[in-house]
């Protein structure tokens, strides 16, 4: 079951780190056309990615806190 917490925890951190990642880019994107609302769908992305990466580093840890 620790391995089970810690994978899920993994995935979700590399999952979340490319929301963020994609977020940022399309931020940049937006940016340069000057589109306002693909600027607030990239902003949304990115704080998506950024909870999703730090809930998996808080499973990783409370895996951690187990053993």
């Amino acid at each position: 079951m620790s391995d089970d917490l810690r994978s899920k925890g993994v995935k979700n951190e590399v999952t979340g780190a490319a929301k963020e990642a994609e977020g940022k880019i399309r931020d940049a994107a937006a940016d340069i056309t000057g589109d306002d609302s693909e600027n607030l769908k990239a902003k949304g992305k990115t704080l998506e990615g950024k909870i999703q990466k730090n809930f998996g580093k808080a499973q990783q840890d409370a895996d951690d806190d187990r053993d």
